[in-house]
């Protein structure tokens, strides 16, 4: 969080937007809830309150960090189409496991690691810029509990879900994500 602080002051930046999605919208929720008189607003997609760990997520917990993987592992691919919420065209999940894999495995491991202790239920309520966090209503990785956990906590916050996403909704409806984020900046400004 203080590589953010201190990258928004280098860049002289007082009191930007910021935007996350997945991991990098959980950091951007710590950010507001640690630093909440430094940004604007806040927009994320795919984040809850809080990690719940369901099968999908403890397998993968267990192969990450159990077991040496080899390169864009065709096994484990088959594991993104959980995140797309569907089976996407070929193209897209090429491009999507070809970007997940130019992170190394043991990099996953501890950012998965790092979202199994996450809880940011208590910190909510220090959030105090509008927000707006979209969730796909098929993504598996953060439940409606998780998302309510956001209602009932962030007290400047309209959650939504989005219709037929899944995790990956900023790649798979790019266009859907970013025409309601700039909406939400649009009704920032009247």
């Amino acid at each position: 969080m203080n590589d953010l602080a201190e990258f928004l002051e280098w860049r002289g930046l007082e009191r930007p937007t910021l935007f996350g999605l997945s991991f990098g919208g959980v950091l951007a929720l710590e950010f507001a809830a640690r630093f909440p008189q430094r940004i604007n607003a806040l927009a994320i997609q795919g984040v809850g309150c809080r990690y719940e760990r369901g099968l999908v997520q403890r397998v993968a917990s267990l192969v990450l960090s159990g077991y040496p993987l080899p390169p864009n592992s065709p096994f484990v691919n088959q594991f993104f189409n959980l995140l797309f919420g569907g089976r996407p065209p070929r193209p897209m999940f090429e491009f999507v496991t070809r970007q997940c894999w130019q992170t190394d495995q043991s990099v996953m491991a501890h950012r998965l690691r790092l979202l199994e202790r996450l809880d940011l239920t208590d910190r909510l309520a220090a959030v105090e810029t509008p927000t707006l966090a979209l969730c796909g209503d098929r993504d598996l990785l953060v439940s409606e509990n998780s998302l309510d956990g956001l209602r009932r906590g962030l007290p400047r916050a309209t959650v939504e879900s989005l219709n037929g996403c899944g995790h990956l909704a900023f790649v798979t409806h790019a266009q859907r994500v970013a025409d309601r984020f700039a909406a939400f900046l649009d009704g920032l400004d009247g």
